[in-house]
């Protein structure tokens, strides 16, 4: 009897619900970069579909856009350097590897605004007429937006660097979320770096 009381207990005890093995934040980080990867999918597909258009126009890219890329790129490594660091517990080189990053990601999108008043310069307008009084070329306004859009997004992440970097991180608790947080904001920043290269390759092979 008493076995079978304890072959019951096995055969029907409750199995443990399974919990969500992810962070709840990273979880929305990663649906929020879902929906930034359908906007642009459906950008560039739209600039696919519209250079059917008889007043598209080929454009040559501003050189700057070669250099702003690699500045990108060193931004991204600056930041993995950065994550590194704090993973073990050198606040002091993770600050200072942020602050590069940082700075690098100003620069971007400094070199990024040079990229537009070229444009401009060459008669490439955002809609309406160029400087004859034509219909602007349409290729020029998508230059516009993909740069515009991942623009905007680029700054959220340097707010996001900025909020790591004063974020307080004196008890335990705090410490260890801050590190999620210094991961979650590597995690973005890394995603707007490829999503820059491939915008900039695909921009570069569909003129």
């Amino acid at each position: 009897m008493k076995e079978e009381k304890v072959l019951d207990e096995l055969l029907y005890v409750e199995e443990p619900t399974p919990t969500f093995g992810m962070n709840p934040k990273k979880f929305m980080l990663w649906l929020f970069i879902v929906s930034i990867v359908m906007i642009f999918a459906s950008l560039t597909s739209a600039y696919i579909v519209k250079q059917a258009d008889s007043a598209w126009l080929s454009i040559e890219l501003p050189k700057v856009l070669w250099y702003s890329t690699g500045v990108l790129l060193l931004s991204s490594l600056s930041a993995q350097m950065a994550y590194r660091a704090g993973k073990q517990g050198n606040r002091k080189r993770s600050s200072a590897f942020l602050l590069i990053t940082l700075a690098l990601g100003l620069l971007f999108l400094a070199m990024q605004w040079m990229g537009w008043v070229d444009l401009v310069r060459r008669g490439i307008f955002f809609g309406g007429v160029d400087y004859e009084g034509n219909p602007a070329n349409p290729a020029g306004s998508f230059i516009y937006v993909l740069m515009g859009v991942h623009a905007f997004h680029l700054i959220a992440g340097l707010i996001y660097w900025l909020i790591v970097i004063v974020m307080k991180k004196k008890t335990e608790a705090q410490q260890e979320n801050w590190r999620l947080h210094l991961e979650m904001s590597t995690i973005f920043w890394h995603f707007l770096d490829g999503l820059w290269v491939y915008l900039f390759l695909f921009l570069l092979l569909n003129r």
